[in-house]
C-alpha cells in the first residue's frame, strides 16, 4: 500500500519544480549544465525523476535560478531528502523495474493493455511463479521467489480496503489461452481472474480475436494517473532492457484515445466474465481446442 513518502513520486515532483524554475529563469538545460559544470543529461534526468537528487544539486540549481525565497529553497530540499528514502520495494534488493513500482504504489488508477499473458496485479502465485520461471529461464530460484514476492506485495494496492487502486484491465484473448503452467494451474487463474473482476474497483473486459486487427496490436502498455492533480499521468511501456516512460500531455492523451478504443472493442463486463468461465471449463475438460 501506498507509503507516506514514496521516493519515485518525491523525485517526480520536486523534477517538476525544477525544471518549472529553470523555465521562469528563461534557461536551456544546456546552460543550466554549463554554469555548474555537469552533463545535460544530468539536468535532464534531475528533472525527469529518473535520478536520485541531492540537498547540494538542489541547493546548487536554486544558486543558478536565483531563487531568494528561503520557504521555497528549505521546501525542494526536504523534498530532495524524502525522495532519498527507500520504498517498500528496496528491501527486495534490485528489481529492475523499480520506478514504476514506486508509480504505481502512489497511482490512483491504472489503466492495462495486456496482450499476451495475466497482468501481473491480477496472477496468482502458481502462475506468477510459471510465468517469470519461463520468461527468464536463466534465472536462478531465489531469482524467482523474490520476483514473485515483490508481484505479490504490489498486489496489496487492490486490496486496500481504504484507498484501492482503481484498475482497468482489457485482456487478449491470447493472455487467456496461452497455457502457462499445467491446466489445472489455468483454471485456477482464470477463476480467480473472474473472481477480482466482481470487486467493484477493478474492472476486466478481453478482447477476442474475432475482432481482427485494433489499436493495441503494437503491443503492452498502462496509464497511471495520481491523486494530486500535481503529478501528470504516465504512460509505461515494458521492455526487455529498459523501460519507457511517457509524460508529454499530447502522448499521454495518444494511448488514452487508443485505450477508449480499445475498450469499446472488447466484451463488456458480463461477456467477458461468461467469456473466462468458458474457457476455464475447457482447460478443466482437457484444454482450450
Amino acid at each position: 500500500m501506498a507509503s507516506n513518502v514514496n521516493p519515485t513520486v518525491r523525485r517526480r515532483r520536486l523534477g517538476q519544480e525544477l525544471r518549472r524554475l529553470r523555465e521562469m529563469k528563461g534557461m536551456t538545460a544546456e546552460e543550466v549544465a554549463e554554469r555548474l559544470l555537469v552533463s545535460q543529461s544530468k539536468i535532464s534526468r534531475l528533472e525527469n525523476g529518473r535520478r536520485s537528487i541531492s540537498q547540494r544539486d538542489v541547493r546548487d540549481l536554486c544558486g543558478v535560478y536565483e531563487v531568494e525565497d528561503h520557504r521555497i529553497v528549505d521546501s525542494l530540499m526536504q523534498m530532495a531528502k524524502d525522495s532519498r528514502q527507500q520504498g517498500w520495494w528496496h528491501a527486495f534488493g534490485d528489481i529492475p523495474y523499480s520506478v514504476y513500482i514506486g508509480l504505481e504504489t502512489d497511482a490512483a488508477s491504472l489503466r492495462v493493455y495486456e496482450p499476451q499473458v495475466v497482468p501481473g496485479l491480477l496472477q496468482t502465485r502458481p502462475y506468477a511463479e510459471a510465468l517469470i520461471a519461463g520468461a527468464l529461464p536463466e534465472s536462478g530460484t531465489t531469482d524467482i521467489e523474490k520476483r514473485v514476492s515483490v508481484r505479490l506485495r504490489r498486489q496489496e494496492r487492490i486490496k486496500d480496503a481504504e484507498q484501492p487502486l482503481r484498475l482497468w484491465v482489457v485482456i487478449d484473448e491470447a493472455a487467456l489461452r496461452r497455457q502457462v503452467g499445467d491446466k489445472p494451474l489455468m483454471r485456477e487463474q482464470l477463476e480467480h481472474l473472474v473472481e477480482l473482476s466482481q470487486q467493484p474497483h477493478v474492472t476486466v473486459q478481453v478482447l477476442p480475436f474475432e475482432m481482427g486487427a485494433h489499436p493495441g496490436i503494437n503491443g503492452q502498455y498502462a496509464i497511471l494517473e495520481f491523486p494530486d492533480a500535481s503529478d501528470s499521468s504516465v504512460v509505461y511501456i515494458e521492455g526487455v532492457t529498459s523501460d519507457l516512460y511517457l509524460e508529454k500531455a499530447n502522448d499521454v492523451q495518444k494511448y488514452s484515445v487508443m485505450y477508449e478504443h480499445l475498450r469499446a472493442q472488447a466484451l463488456n463486463v458480463e461477456q467477458t466474465r461468461q467469456f473466462i468461465a468458458e474457457i476455464a471449463k475447457e482447460y478443466a475438460q482437457g484444454g482450450p481446442a
